[in-house]
């Protein structure tokens, strides 16, 4: 999103450029996928259903699965600054069968006429998809069914933005939190494929204008607590008109508003929430946030929270230990990019891109800037390395918001997704007479050890159309053993990419749950390790992207020439276990408490 750049100091802005050297260091094993090239396609606003290659990395196979999802922003030639920054999704197991299915957050439009404007009746909801698909195969087709008037989701017609999902009161079932612009909404799975809204008796109202959040145990007592993202101070009292370079009324940006606290809910162990924001020191800063990724950044195993704000610095809240958070982000080194500014940051995500054990932070900005990748000195320090890994002058031109790590290959190191989407009229119009903007095409870049690739052009052509792209999930739909992605696009339909190589190498999926075996273990990190002594680390996570969430079951591509040595897991509140090497191709459940303790 457009903001003014705020550049540190002089002095600090040079000392940060001269802790620039090499990207990620260890080569890749996998030769490079070359073959397959697509002939880029023409930028459209609509594509026919392709039919599945050979060639291609990604098919497109949302309408053909019956994933029939319209997104409706409302736009209007008042140009409301709400229109351009939903929405997001989420891939979940909602009624336990073992699949994941698709929850996908709408807009709706409004009566322009009235004062205060008021949603259109009918007014469209969120949707809920069920996985009704054939497990296992890469040749079946995939099938989702619509079920959200059976399932009580049809009242959630909140103007949405995201979801988080996680089971707050652990019962064993998936629950959801939306945010909207307006009144935030949790929904708590019944365990019988229906839903209720308890955000009143819960505790979790939240009334700004809210985008990404995450549920996480940040003081490790068993039951998720709940981060939310709120932007700006924004409402249709305060709209105001705004221009782009060129004289015309355009989107504003969130410089022309102030940016709002975050808010931190802690779950007190009964499924209610207390807002705690204020004593946990979340609340003393404000900014637009628009990402939010929680992952041990500094190697005390106590979770951390990085939020991306939108034109202003980014914040680095450290984890205490005793309830309260430390926004260490100017001097972690990822405050500002490498140059001392202030950046757009929209969608951000956290793994171990380079192997060296700890947690990566990339992220996604806005034209005229570039993508920022920075890494992890194993303390919680952080450099930016963007251009030397390769990732920043093919992001210049683009506006990235949906951003995550995927290993699409099961080649066991990490690459890059990001999906693109314009916010201005005046970035790539195809001419002078263009009403809104055109979006841009989404990117995939290959991690090459050193530096990355892109290899945009060897996925669906529908993944190169100038699309306003927003919300991207990561997940295994098919459970064949590689991760497929599903992207919303704002003012335009959803699109369900369909992995067509991971699965051909061999994998390992583990899903990491609690003593009870009913809950899943946010923040868990797996360590494998190979016969050869190298070792792959991932960590169990929903957040991430762009007010989206992920399939929490962890995929490890395994090198074909190598034997799995042995699985470590150190699990959120701290201990540690060993266990023996689970079967290749499958997906295995570890139980807190069934290992041996990991002395390591």
């Amino acid at each position: 999103m457009p903001g003014s750049n705020s550049p540190l100091p002089l002095l600090l802005a040079v000392g940060v450029l001269l802790s620039l050297s090499v990207g990620c260091q260890p080569e890749r094993t996998a030769a490079d996928v070359s073959e397959g090239q697509l002939t880029r396609v023409a930028s459209s606003r609509h594509v026919a259903e392709t039919a599945p290659s050979t060639h291609q990395l990604f098919d497109e196979v949302g309408r053909k699965s019956g994933l029939n999802f319209q997104h409706v922003s409302g736009r209007s030639l008042e140009y409301r600054f709400y229109e351009i920054v939903g929405s997001g999704a989420a891939l979940f197991d909602f009624d336990g069968d073992g699949d994941l299915d698709i929850y996908l957050v709408q807009g709706h439009q409004w009566d322009s006429q009235s004062r205060p404007p008021v949603p259109q009746s009918p007014v469209p909801s969120d949707r809920l998809f069920r996985n009704d698909s054939p497990q296992g195969s890469s040749d079946g087709d995939l099938k989702f069914t619509d079920v959200t008037q059976s399932s009580g989701l049809a009242d959630a017609t909140g103007y949405g933005q995201g979801v988080a999902c996680g089971d707050y009161d652990n019962d064993g079932d998936v629950d959801l939190y939306v945010t909207n612009f307006g009144p935030n909404q949790l929904w708590r799975n019944n365990g019988d494929g229906t839903f209720t809204d308890v955000t009143k008796q819960s505790g979790a109202e939240s009334e700004r204008w809210s985008s990404s959040a995450a549920f996480l145990d940040f003081d490790r007592d068993g039951w998720f607590d709940l981060y939310v993202c709120n932007y700006v101070n924004y409402s249709f009292a305060t709209d105001k008109p705004c221009f782009g370079a060129n004289g015309t009324r355009d989107y504003c940006g969130p410089n022309s508003y102030q940016g709002e606290p975050d808010k931190l809910f802690r779950n007190d162990g009964h499924g209610h929430f207390i807002d705690v924001s204020a004593e946990a020191g979340i609340a003393s800063h404000d900014g637009p946030g628009l990402g939010v990724v929680c992952a041990d950044f500094n190697g005390d195993q106590w979770p951390d929270i990085y939020v991306t704000n939108d034109g202003m610095p980014n914040r680095l809240w450290m984890n205490r230990c005793n309830g309260s958070f430390e926004d260490s982000a100017l001097l972690s080194g990822c405050a500002y990019n490498g140059i001392g500014a202030a950046e757009a940051g929209m969608g951000v995500d956290a793994a171990d891109c380079d192997g060296d054990g700890d947690e990566d932070l990339f992220m996604a900005h806005l034209t005229n800037e570039t993508n920022t990748l920075y890494l992890n000195d194993g303390r919680g320090g952080f450099s930016d390395r963007t251009n030397t890994a390769n990732l920043g002058s093919n992001s210049q031109a683009m506006t990235g918001f949906g951003a995550g790590w995927i290993d699409y290959d099961n080649d066991g190191w990490l690459d890059v997704l990001v999906v693109n989407g314009t916010v201005k009229r005046e970035n790539l119009a195809i001419s002078g007479n263009d009403r809104f903007p055109r979006g841009q095409p989404n990117q995939l870049f290959r991690n090459q050890g050193g530096t990355f690739a892109e290899i945009s052009d060897q996925v669906d052509p529908a993944f190169r159309l100038a699309e306003m792209s927003r919300g991207l999930a990561l997940g295994d739909i098919d459970n064949d053993g590689d991760t497929d992605f599903v992207v919303v696009n704002n003012e335009g339909r959803a699109r369900l990419y369909r992995n067509q190589v991971g699965h051909t190498n061999p994998w390992l999926g583990l899903n990491l749950v609690d003593a009870s075996g009913s809950r899943c273990q946010l923040g868990a990190v797996v360590r494998l390790q190979l016969e050869n002594g190298r070792v792959i680390h991932r960590r169990v996570r929903r957040d991430g992207s762009y007010c989206s969430s992920h399939d929490a079951r962890v995929l490890i591509g395994v090198p074909r020439d190598q034997n799995i040595h042995s699985v470590h897991v150190t699990w959120p509140d701290g201990t540690a276990e060993r266990f023996a090497p689970p079967s290749p191709g499958r997906y295995t459940t570890l139980k807190q408490g069934s290992g041996e303790i990991d002395p390591s």
